[in-house]
């Protein structure tokens, strides 16, 4: 079976990318080597940035200004500091080392490709209020990216303190192009298109550039608020100054930008993205929670066994797989330090993602996964983005009402599954609905009989028991559901394999 990784940084990562070593001892983002005036590092637990003499200098611009102060009192921008004892740590820059930052470590790094709809405007509009706040005080931001923002919870938090940078007389809106690939047109085939961006973010690390997204426009989006500007004319520009980069930044410099007419188009932009808007379809599974084949008595047992195993000790992080509305995340919160909510299904993550924000809820974060598609590792040399799994393993997972969609419907055998959970090194309560059950009924109807023979609850006990120390089981009244709680193997006190009954 294969183990994931642990050691200071296994769990709790705060940036983009796998580890790699420096000859000192510390621990290097290898997702951030794209910036050469900064790059970050870890010690000791503590997430550090190494400056630059002009990365210095736009960090101490920055920290004069109101922009900082106010930021860094709402949390906005990760919580930072100018670390002192500098001399001690690493010169991993092009230039020479000028200085040292120490950040705010954000409990689990999580990608816009696994965002919902609101999370990235959300994010969107963070960006481009701090740009706007920046250009009132002489300042500006050197890029436009979504990786820039990690959310605590429901809250966006921009993290890339060294894209602060000072503003260049006459420069224009470096970060744009930027932008507009990574939130506008992301969000624009969302609210417009209704298609999910998930998997061109995910296949596209810069993400989708202006030509694509005028081939995926219409005749008619021509005169929507944007596209004209933002699609069309921008992917014109661009074909035709494909070759041109000198040019077109001879002509941007000669046309000498002032700051007005940035903010302009900054707070024009604001309005474009304010107005984009998606709303998910009211289909079953959004409203699992409360259209589904529980009998009352069935619904409070469950409850009654996820809260005694939740609260039965302090878990740092709790991942609820398959989470839908979110009513065991919340439950799971009433233990943990952090949760992790993952389902398959935009819609229920879109809806409990606006009710967290609504109550300003910080410990849990949504994300849309596909657990048997699940994020992979991405970008330069496969180290830019990790998977799941290489970004911090949880301490206990949920795993209800999930099993039969994994096994059934992505074609996952049961010993696979469990193997995987397994591998996370975590306890877990996982929730097996039986033959009988409505919905594995409905399920196993559109395939071939037999096809599906692993899926049997004495099959399902045999490969859990191996894999676990399983301390708990339970079944519930309507007799079609069992409940298990297991812990990692010799971490328990394991019950004997029961027969089947």
């Amino acid at each position: 079976m294969a183990r994931v990784p642990r050691g200071p940084f296994a769990r709790h990562v705060s940036m983009n990318a796998p580890l790699t070593k420096n000859d000192s001892g510390f621990d290097i983002e290898s997702g951030s080597f794209r910036d050469p005036e900064s790059r970050i590092f870890y010690a000791e637990g503590a997430v550090y940035r190494a400056l630059s003499r002009d990365g210095l200098a736009d960090f101490e611009a920055l920290k004069a200004t109101k922009v900082f102060e106010s930021t860094q009192a709402d949390g906005r921008l990760v919580r930072t500091e100018l670390v002192e004892e500098a001399d001690s740590h690493p010169n991993l820059l092009v230039h020479e080392r000028a200085g040292v930052l120490k950040h705010e470590r954000i409990p689990f790094v999580s990608y816009p490709y696994e965002w919902t709809f609101s999370m990235l405007k959300d994010a969107a509009l963070l960006q481009l209020d701090l740009l706007e706040a920046s250009l009132k005080e002489g300042l500006t931001l050197k890029d436009a990216s979504s990786y820039n923002v990690q959310f605590k919870g429901s809250k966006p938090v921009f993290v890339d303190v060294g894209s602060f940078e000072r503003r260049r007389e006459g420069e224009g809106w470096v970060g744009y192009r930027q932008f507009c690939m990574l939130f506008l047109y992301p969000l624009m085939l969302q609210a417009v298109k209704d298609v999910p961006y998930h998997g061109l973010l995910r296949g596209q690390i810069d993400g989708i550039p202006p030509t694509q997204m005028r081939d995926l426009s219409s005749f008619r989006d021509r005169f929507r608020k944007g596209f004209t500007t933002s699609v069309f004319l921008h992917a014109r520009l661009e074909a035709k100054y494909a070759d041109r980069a000198g040019e077109v930044k001879g002509d941007l410099k000669r046309a000498n930008m002032q700051s007005e007419i940035l903010l302009a188009q900054v707070r024009k932009m604001r309005k474009v993205v304010g107005r984009l808007q998606w709303n998910p379809p009211q289909g079953v599974w959004v409203a699992y929670g409360e259209r589904n084949s529980y009998s009352d008595a069935d619904a409070q047992r469950k409850d009654e066994f996820v809260r005694e195993v939740a609260t039965s000790q302090r878990w740092p992080i709790t991942w609820d797989i398959g989470a839908n509305n979110g009513r065991y995340s919340r439950i799971a919160a009433e233990g943990s330090d952090y949760v992790l909510a993952l389902d398959a299904d935009q819609g229920p993550m879109e809806l409990l993602y606006r009710t967290l924000r609504d109550e300003g809820a910080e410990n849990i974060l949504t994300l849309t996964m596909n657990l048997a598609d699940q994020s992979p590792n991405l970008g330069w040399r496969g180290t830019e983005r990790r998977d799941l799994a290489g970004r911090g393993v949880p301490d206990l997972v949920l795993a209800l009402a999930l099993i039969h969609h994994t096994t059934i419907t992505a074609n996952v055998p049961v010993a696979e599954f469990i193997d995987w959970l397994a591998s996370l090194e975590t306890s877990l309560v996982i929730e097996f609905p039986t033959h009988e059950d409505p919905m594995v009924q409905k399920l196993l109807s559109g395939k071939r009989e037999g096809l599906h023979t692993d899926y049997e609850r004495g099959n399902f006990e045999r490969v859990l028991w191996d894999a676990f120390d399983v301390e708990r089981r339970e079944r519930l009244a309507s007799g079609t559901r069992l409940l298990y709680y297991a812990r990692p193997k010799g971490q328990g006190a394991p019950l004997a394999l029961p027969a089947e009954d």
